[in-house]
């Protein structure tokens, strides 16, 4: 039987001490309020830092997702969606 069920994006609102140490090591990316496309070609988990952003994938299915400084969040591969930035924002972000 075929699972065709959407890969939800995974959010964590109180991430451990641990995983806020490990992601303090990543990489940072940062954007003015803008709105743009954007489509997973891997998993991403990324630790908001400053701003906020509205994440809606184009699958209906799932509900948008809201990144504030202090969230983590996982983003599926494969996922499409929409990047809504509201306050400048800028994140830690590892891809696997």
């Amino acid at each position: 039987m075929r699972d065709d069920a959407p890969q939800k994006v995974v959010v964590n609102d109180t991430p451990s001490e641990d995983q806020l140490a490990r992601a303090r090591a990543w990489p940072t990316w940062g954007c003015d309020a803008s709105e743009f496309p954007w489509s997973y070609g891997a998993a991403e988990t990324c630790l908001v830092i400053e701003g906020e952003a509205r994440v809606v994938p184009d699958d209906e299915r799932l509900a948008p997702v809201e990144l504030k400084p202090g969230v983590m969040a996982t983003f599926p591969a494969g996922m499409s969606c929409t990047w809504i930035v509201t306050k400048a924002i800028r994140k830690h972000y590892s891809f696997h």
